[in-house]
Protein backbone atom coordinates (compact mmCIF):
# COMPACT_ATOMS: atom_id res chain seq x y z
CA UNK A 1 0.00 0.00 0.00
CA UNK A 2 2.47 2.05 1.03
CA UNK A 3 4.93 1.57 -1.96
CA UNK A 4 4.69 4.50 -4.07
CA UNK A 5 5.51 7.01 -0.83
CA UNK A 6 8.46 4.61 -0.01
CA UNK A 7 9.84 4.58 -3.94
CA UNK A 8 10.14 8.56 -3.78
CA UNK A 9 11.62 8.87 -0.29
CA UNK A 10 14.27 6.25 -1.25
CA UNK A 11 14.86 8.34 -4.87
CA UNK A 12 14.65 11.25 -2.63
CA UNK A 13 17.35 9.91 -0.40
CA UNK A 14 19.50 8.75 -3.26
CA UNK A 15 19.92 11.76 -4.20
CA UNK A 16 21.21 12.95 -0.94
CA UNK A 17 23.46 10.35 -0.85
CA UNK A 18 25.13 11.16 -4.18
CA UNK A 19 26.43 15.01 -2.22
CA UNK A 20 29.17 14.79 -0.14
CA UNK A 21 28.30 17.91 1.76
CA UNK A 22 24.91 19.05 2.27
CA UNK A 23 23.56 22.64 2.90
CA UNK A 24 20.17 24.75 3.81
CA UNK A 25 19.11 24.49 -0.15
CA UNK A 26 19.86 20.75 -0.20
CA UNK A 27 17.60 20.09 2.86
CA UNK A 28 14.91 22.74 1.56
CA UNK A 29 14.69 20.78 -1.91
CA UNK A 30 14.89 17.72 -0.20
CA UNK A 31 12.08 19.09 2.50
CA UNK A 32 9.60 20.08 -0.25
CA UNK A 33 9.94 16.77 -2.50
CA UNK A 34 8.97 14.73 1.00
CA UNK A 35 6.04 16.91 1.27
CA UNK A 36 4.71 16.26 -2.00
CA UNK A 37 5.29 12.46 -1.49
CA UNK A 38 3.46 12.51 1.75
CA UNK A 39 0.83 14.80 0.40
CA UNK A 40 -0.18 12.67 -2.89
CA UNK A 41 0.01 9.13 -0.46
CA UNK A 42 -2.72 11.08 1.11
CA UNK A 43 -1.23 11.69 4.33
CA UNK A 44 -3.61 14.52 6.18
CA UNK A 45 -1.89 18.21 5.47
CA UNK A 46 -1.73 18.93 8.57
CA UNK A 47 0.31 16.15 9.56
CA UNK A 48 1.96 17.01 6.73
CA UNK A 49 2.93 20.18 7.94
CA UNK A 50 3.59 19.38 11.36
CA UNK A 51 6.58 16.47 10.07
CA UNK A 52 8.21 18.69 7.78
CA UNK A 53 8.17 21.54 10.21
CA UNK A 54 10.24 19.19 12.52
CA UNK A 55 12.24 17.30 10.70
CA UNK A 56 13.53 20.40 8.77
CA UNK A 57 14.43 21.80 12.66
CA UNK A 58 16.74 18.67 13.03
CA UNK A 59 18.03 18.63 9.82
CA UNK A 60 19.25 22.04 9.96
CA UNK A 61 21.27 21.01 13.25
CA UNK A 62 24.84 21.88 12.50
CA UNK A 63 25.95 18.83 13.64
CA UNK A 64 23.78 17.18 10.52
CA UNK A 65 25.32 19.52 7.92
CA UNK A 66 28.74 19.39 9.50
CA UNK A 67 29.14 15.62 9.83
CA UNK A 68 31.25 13.38 7.63
CA UNK A 69 27.80 11.19 6.49
CA UNK A 70 25.19 14.36 6.50
CA UNK A 71 22.66 12.44 4.38
CA UNK A 72 22.74 9.35 6.30
CA UNK A 73 21.84 11.72 9.45
CA UNK A 74 19.26 13.13 7.53
CA UNK A 75 17.75 9.54 6.84
CA UNK A 76 18.03 8.94 10.54
CA UNK A 77 16.07 12.20 11.54
CA UNK A 78 13.42 11.11 8.62
CA UNK A 79 13.28 7.54 10.28
CA UNK A 80 13.03 9.07 13.51
CA UNK A 81 9.95 11.24 12.42
CA UNK A 82 8.16 9.05 10.76
CA UNK A 83 8.04 6.31 13.73
CA UNK A 84 7.05 9.11 16.01
CA UNK A 85 4.47 9.90 13.44
CA UNK A 86 2.93 6.47 13.20
CA UNK A 87 3.06 6.22 16.88
CA UNK A 88 6.53 6.35 18.48
CA UNK A 89 5.97 3.39 20.95
CA UNK A 90 4.58 -0.20 20.00
CA UNK A 91 0.91 -0.40 21.67
CA UNK A 92 -0.12 -4.21 22.04
CA UNK A 93 -2.96 -5.63 23.73
CA UNK A 94 -2.77 -5.94 26.98
CA UNK A 95 -5.77 -7.95 28.87
CA UNK A 96 -6.93 -7.20 32.34
CA UNK A 97 -6.95 -10.31 35.09
CA UNK A 98 -10.97 -9.97 34.57
CA UNK A 99 -12.24 -13.28 33.87
CA UNK A 100 -13.31 -12.89 30.75
CA UNK A 101 -12.11 -10.04 28.73
CA UNK A 102 -14.10 -8.04 26.71
CA UNK A 103 -13.08 -7.03 23.54
CA UNK A 104 -15.56 -4.77 21.09
CA UNK A 105 -15.04 -3.87 18.11
CA UNK A 106 -16.72 -1.17 16.28
CA UNK A 107 -16.27 0.65 12.95
CA UNK A 108 -18.24 1.14 9.40
CA UNK A 109 -20.07 -1.35 7.35
CA UNK A 110 -17.27 -2.49 4.45
CA UNK A 111 -14.58 -1.86 6.68
CA UNK A 112 -14.06 -5.72 7.20
CA UNK A 113 -14.95 -5.35 10.72
CA UNK A 114 -15.97 -9.31 11.13
CA UNK A 115 -13.24 -10.71 9.17
CA UNK A 116 -11.02 -8.65 11.76
CA UNK A 117 -12.93 -10.40 14.59
CA UNK A 118 -12.37 -13.47 13.78
CA UNK A 119 -8.57 -13.16 13.31
CA UNK A 120 -8.44 -11.48 16.16
CA UNK A 121 -9.62 -14.72 18.05
CA UNK A 122 -7.43 -16.79 15.97
CA UNK A 123 -4.44 -14.66 17.06
CA UNK A 124 -5.86 -14.94 21.04
CA UNK A 125 -6.28 -18.60 20.61
CA UNK A 126 -2.62 -19.33 19.48
CA UNK A 127 -1.42 -17.35 22.15
CA UNK A 128 -3.32 -19.78 24.43
CA UNK A 129 -6.53 -17.93 24.93
CA UNK A 130 -9.70 -19.45 24.58
CA UNK A 131 -11.66 -16.99 23.04
CA UNK A 132 -15.43 -16.88 22.16
CA UNK A 133 -17.29 -14.43 18.98
CA UNK A 134 -20.34 -12.58 19.49
CA UNK A 135 -22.47 -11.80 16.64
CA UNK A 136 -24.42 -8.44 17.43
CA UNK A 137 -24.49 -7.73 13.96
CA UNK A 138 -28.37 -8.02 13.53
CA UNK A 139 -28.94 -5.59 10.42
CA UNK A 140 -26.59 -6.87 7.85
CA UNK A 141 -27.47 -10.10 5.88
CA UNK A 142 -26.07 -13.03 6.78
CA UNK A 143 -23.30 -11.29 8.66
CA UNK A 144 -23.91 -13.79 11.75
CA UNK A 145 -23.89 -16.54 9.90
CA UNK A 146 -20.53 -14.97 7.81
CA UNK A 147 -18.78 -15.01 11.78
CA UNK A 148 -20.19 -18.42 12.53
CA UNK A 149 -18.31 -20.03 9.00
CA UNK A 150 -15.20 -17.50 10.03
CA UNK A 151 -15.50 -19.66 13.38
CA UNK A 152 -16.12 -22.79 12.11
CA UNK A 153 -12.74 -22.29 10.03
CA UNK A 154 -10.11 -21.44 12.97
CA UNK A 155 -11.99 -23.78 15.58
CA UNK A 156 -13.37 -20.60 17.81
CA UNK A 157 -17.15 -21.04 19.05
CA UNK A 158 -19.74 -18.81 17.67
CA UNK A 159 -22.73 -17.15 19.92
CA UNK A 160 -25.51 -15.74 17.62
CA UNK A 161 -28.55 -15.71 20.33
CA UNK A 162 -31.49 -15.74 19.29
CA UNK A 163 -33.08 -11.96 18.97
CA UNK A 164 -32.93 -9.10 17.56
CA UNK A 165 -31.78 -7.01 20.28
CA UNK A 166 -27.83 -6.48 19.99
CA UNK A 167 -27.59 -5.35 23.52
CA UNK A 168 -28.99 -8.44 24.90
CA UNK A 169 -27.20 -10.45 22.66
CA UNK A 170 -23.53 -9.41 23.54
CA UNK A 171 -24.99 -9.29 27.48
CA UNK A 172 -25.90 -12.86 26.87
CA UNK A 173 -22.96 -13.86 24.96
CA UNK A 174 -20.68 -12.43 28.08
CA UNK A 175 -23.01 -15.03 30.28
CA UNK A 176 -22.25 -17.59 27.94
CA UNK A 177 -18.27 -17.12 28.02
CA UNK A 178 -18.28 -17.50 32.05
CA UNK A 179 -20.90 -20.46 31.28
CA UNK A 180 -18.49 -22.02 29.28
CA UNK A 181 -15.05 -20.85 30.91
CA UNK A 182 -14.02 -18.86 27.67
CA UNK A 183 -11.09 -16.29 28.82
CA UNK A 184 -11.81 -13.99 26.09
CA UNK A 185 -15.16 -12.43 24.19
CA UNK A 186 -14.83 -10.91 21.23
CA UNK A 187 -18.03 -8.50 20.43
CA UNK A 188 -18.49 -8.32 16.65
CA UNK A 189 -21.24 -5.05 16.51
CA UNK A 190 -22.93 -3.57 13.61
CA UNK A 191 -21.69 -0.82 10.87
CA UNK A 192 -23.16 1.65 9.12
CA UNK A 193 -22.47 2.94 5.60
CA UNK A 194 -21.51 6.18 7.40
CA UNK A 195 -21.09 7.57 10.34
CA UNK A 196 -24.66 8.34 12.06
CA UNK A 197 -26.51 8.87 15.86
CA UNK A 198 -28.35 5.57 15.78
CA UNK A 199 -24.75 3.56 15.03
CA UNK A 200 -23.38 5.85 17.77
CA UNK A 201 -26.39 5.54 20.43
CA UNK A 202 -26.43 1.65 19.58
CA UNK A 203 -22.41 1.39 20.08
CA UNK A 204 -22.41 3.36 23.53
CA UNK A 205 -25.79 1.40 24.79
CA UNK A 206 -23.17 -2.48 24.07
CA UNK A 207 -20.78 -0.44 25.74
CA UNK A 208 -22.43 0.38 29.08
CA UNK A 209 -23.91 -3.39 29.17
CA UNK A 210 -20.72 -5.07 28.68
CA UNK A 211 -18.42 -2.94 30.02
CA UNK A 212 -15.89 -3.91 27.72
CA UNK A 213 -11.90 -3.86 28.69
CA UNK A 214 -10.73 -2.65 25.09
CA UNK A 215 -12.57 -0.73 22.47
CA UNK A 216 -10.94 -1.30 18.99
CA UNK A 217 -11.97 0.42 15.83
CA UNK A 218 -11.66 -1.12 12.67
CA UNK A 219 -10.77 1.00 9.86
CA UNK A 220 -10.18 0.36 6.06
CA UNK A 221 -6.76 1.57 5.10
CA UNK A 222 -7.92 1.74 1.43
CA UNK A 223 -10.31 4.81 2.43
CA UNK A 224 -6.80 7.04 2.67
CA UNK A 225 -6.91 10.18 5.07
CA UNK A 226 -11.03 10.07 5.38
CA UNK A 227 -10.56 7.31 7.43
CA UNK A 228 -9.54 10.13 10.44
CA UNK A 229 -12.94 11.53 9.82
CA UNK A 230 -15.01 8.76 10.98
CA UNK A 231 -12.41 7.61 13.93
CA UNK A 232 -12.49 11.09 15.42
CA UNK A 233 -16.41 11.10 15.45
CA UNK A 234 -16.48 7.77 16.86
CA UNK A 235 -13.50 9.09 19.48
CA UNK A 236 -15.82 11.88 20.42
CA UNK A 237 -19.07 9.94 20.74
CA UNK A 238 -17.84 6.17 21.58
CA UNK A 239 -14.34 6.33 22.33
CA UNK A 240 -11.68 3.82 21.76
CA UNK A 241 -8.45 2.35 22.89
CA UNK A 242 -6.54 1.47 19.55
CA UNK A 243 -7.34 1.02 15.93
CA UNK A 244 -7.33 -2.51 13.66
CA UNK A 245 -5.93 -1.22 10.57
CA UNK A 246 -7.62 -3.24 7.81
CA UNK A 247 -6.61 -4.14 3.71
CA UNK A 248 -3.11 -2.88 4.23
CA UNK A 249 -2.49 -5.02 1.42
CA UNK A 250 -4.61 -3.10 -0.71
CA UNK A 251 -3.02 -0.85 -3.96
CA UNK A 252 -4.57 2.32 -2.03
CA UNK A 253 -2.12 5.17 -1.16
CA UNK A 254 -2.53 4.23 2.64
CA UNK A 255 -1.82 8.17 4.01
CA UNK A 256 -4.49 6.97 6.90
CA UNK A 257 -2.61 4.72 8.32
CA UNK A 258 0.59 7.94 8.67
CA UNK A 259 -2.41 10.09 9.85
CA UNK A 260 -4.43 8.43 12.30
CA UNK A 261 -2.50 8.33 15.78
CA UNK A 262 -1.22 12.30 15.14
CA UNK A 263 -5.26 13.46 13.90
CA UNK A 264 -6.76 11.28 16.97
CA UNK A 265 -4.26 10.43 19.50
CA UNK A 266 -5.41 6.54 19.18
CA UNK A 267 -2.61 4.12 18.62
CA UNK A 268 -2.78 1.18 15.77
CA UNK A 269 -2.58 -1.68 17.69
CA UNK A 270 -2.92 -4.28 14.67
CA UNK A 271 -2.67 -4.65 11.05
CA UNK A 272 -4.29 -7.20 8.47
CA UNK A 273 -2.26 -7.28 5.46
CA UNK A 274 -3.98 -10.49 3.59
CA UNK A 275 -7.04 -12.33 3.79
CA UNK A 276 -6.12 -15.59 5.81
CA UNK A 277 -6.75 -15.95 9.17
CA UNK A 278 -3.17 -15.65 10.44
CA UNK A 279 -2.91 -12.01 8.14
CA UNK A 280 -3.18 -10.49 11.85
CA UNK A 281 0.14 -8.79 12.66
CA UNK A 282 0.90 -6.81 16.13
CA UNK A 283 1.75 -2.78 14.84
CA UNK A 284 5.36 -1.77 15.34
CA UNK A 285 5.77 1.87 14.28
CA UNK A 286 9.45 1.50 14.04
CA UNK A 287 9.24 -1.63 11.58
CA UNK A 288 6.95 0.10 9.74
CA UNK A 289 8.60 3.05 9.42
CA UNK A 290 11.78 1.16 8.45
CA UNK A 291 9.85 -0.89 5.73
CA UNK A 292 8.69 2.35 4.16
CA UNK A 293 12.23 3.87 4.01
CA UNK A 294 13.77 0.31 1.93
CA UNK A 295 15.47 -0.82 5.38
CA UNK A 296 13.38 -4.08 5.48
CA UNK A 297 11.63 -5.82 9.01
CA UNK A 298 13.70 -8.69 9.31
CA UNK A 299 12.61 -8.92 12.85
CA UNK A 300 9.45 -9.88 12.24
CA UNK A 301 10.40 -12.51 10.24
CA UNK A 302 12.29 -14.03 12.84
CA UNK A 303 9.05 -13.59 14.86
CA UNK A 304 7.15 -15.26 12.34
CA UNK A 305 10.37 -18.14 11.54
CA UNK A 306 10.67 -18.55 15.26
CA UNK A 307 6.89 -19.83 15.51
CA UNK A 308 7.64 -22.76 13.56
CA UNK A 309 7.80 -25.52 16.08
CA UNK A 310 11.03 -27.01 16.03
CA UNK A 311 10.07 -30.22 17.04
CA UNK A 312 8.76 -30.64 13.32
CA UNK A 313 12.67 -30.95 12.50
CA UNK A 314 13.78 -34.13 13.42
CA UNK A 315 17.15 -35.16 15.07
CA UNK A 316 18.62 -36.86 12.23
CA UNK A 317 17.84 -33.85 9.97
CA UNK A 318 19.01 -31.22 12.34
CA UNK A 319 22.37 -33.03 12.76
CA UNK A 320 22.62 -33.44 8.48
CA UNK A 321 22.06 -29.69 8.81
CA UNK A 322 24.52 -29.12 11.43
CA UNK A 323 27.34 -31.16 9.14
CA UNK A 324 25.76 -29.62 5.45
CA UNK A 325 25.09 -32.69 4.77
CA UNK A 326 21.52 -32.09 2.98
CA UNK A 327 19.70 -33.60 0.92
CA UNK A 328 16.56 -33.39 -1.47
CA UNK A 329 14.17 -34.43 1.29
CA UNK A 330 15.56 -31.39 3.10
CA UNK A 331 15.16 -28.72 0.76
CA UNK A 332 11.11 -29.82 1.01
CA UNK A 333 11.12 -28.93 4.73
CA UNK A 334 12.80 -26.20 3.95
CA UNK A 335 10.50 -25.19 1.36
CA UNK A 336 7.58 -26.00 3.60
CA UNK A 337 8.70 -23.65 6.27
CA UNK A 338 9.21 -20.85 3.98
CA UNK A 339 5.77 -21.20 3.04
CA UNK A 340 4.52 -21.10 5.95
CA UNK A 341 5.66 -18.14 7.22
CA UNK A 342 4.40 -16.33 4.35
CA UNK A 343 6.25 -17.56 1.09
CA UNK A 344 9.21 -16.33 -0.61
CA UNK A 345 7.70 -12.95 -1.19
CA UNK A 346 7.33 -11.95 2.33
CA UNK A 347 10.66 -13.43 3.02
CA UNK A 348 12.01 -11.53 0.97
CA UNK A 349 10.22 -7.95 1.31
CA UNK A 350 11.49 -8.06 4.91
CA UNK A 351 14.99 -7.89 4.09
CA UNK A 352 16.63 -4.59 3.20
CA UNK A 353 15.56 -3.67 -0.79
CA UNK A 354 13.76 -6.69 -0.94
CA UNK A 355 10.26 -4.79 -1.82
CA UNK A 356 12.48 -3.33 -5.15
CA UNK A 357 13.59 -6.49 -5.98
CA UNK A 358 9.83 -8.00 -6.00
CA UNK A 359 8.73 -5.44 -8.15
CA UNK A 360 11.37 -5.51 -10.68
CA UNK A 361 10.39 -9.27 -10.86
CA UNK A 362 13.55 -10.47 -9.66
CA UNK A 363 11.86 -13.07 -7.46
CA UNK A 364 9.70 -15.79 -9.05
CA UNK A 365 8.01 -17.17 -6.52
CA UNK A 366 6.61 -20.39 -8.42
CA UNK A 367 10.17 -21.38 -8.78
CA UNK A 368 10.46 -23.28 -5.87
CA UNK A 369 7.01 -25.10 -6.36
CA UNK A 370 8.31 -26.13 -9.47
CA UNK A 371 11.70 -27.75 -8.18
CA UNK A 372 9.27 -29.14 -5.61
CA UNK A 373 7.51 -31.11 -8.05
CA UNK A 374 10.34 -32.29 -9.87
CA UNK A 375 11.80 -33.57 -6.46
CA UNK A 376 8.68 -35.40 -5.73
CA UNK A 377 8.86 -36.96 -9.23
CA UNK A 378 12.02 -38.57 -8.24
CA UNK A 379 12.55 -41.80 -6.61
CA UNK A 380 13.43 -42.41 -2.86
CA UNK A 381 17.66 -43.29 -3.45
CA UNK A 382 17.55 -39.85 -5.87
CA UNK A 383 15.76 -37.64 -3.16
CA UNK A 384 18.39 -38.93 -0.45
CA UNK A 385 21.11 -38.86 -2.56
CA UNK A 386 21.53 -36.25 -5.23
CA UNK A 387 24.99 -37.39 -6.25
CA UNK A 388 23.01 -40.38 -7.77
CA UNK A 389 21.33 -38.16 -10.27
CA UNK A 390 23.48 -37.09 -13.70
CA UNK A 391 23.05 -36.67 -17.02
CA UNK A 392 22.75 -39.98 -18.48
CA UNK A 393 19.29 -40.75 -16.56
CA UNK A 394 17.74 -38.12 -18.15
CA UNK A 395 15.93 -38.45 -21.57
CA UNK A 396 15.53 -35.60 -24.05
CA UNK A 397 13.52 -36.32 -26.65
CA UNK A 398 14.05 -35.06 -29.94
CA UNK A 399 11.96 -33.01 -31.80
CA UNK A 400 9.82 -33.79 -34.64
CA UNK A 401 11.20 -32.55 -37.72
CA UNK A 402 8.90 -32.15 -40.25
Amino acid sequence: MLDNLSDKLQSIFSGLRSKGKLNEDDINSAMKEIRMALLEADVNFKVVKSFIKNTKERCLDAEVLDSLTPAQNVIKVVLDELTKLLGESDSQLVLSSRIPNVIMLVGLQGSGKTTAAAKLAYLLKKQNHNPLLVACDVYRPAAAAQLQTLGDEIGVRVYRGDGKDPVKIAQEGVRDAVDSLRDVVIVDTAGRLHVDEEMMAEAAAIRDAVEPDQILMVVDAMTGQDVVNVASAFAEQVDFDGVIMSKMDGDARGGGALSIKQVTGKPIKFISMGEKPDSLEEFHPDRMAKRILGMGDVISLIETASQIRAEEIEQEEAERMMRADLNLNDFLTINKQVRKIGGIQKLVSALPGGDKALKDGQVNENALDEMEVIINSMTKEEREKPSVLNLSLIHISEPTRH
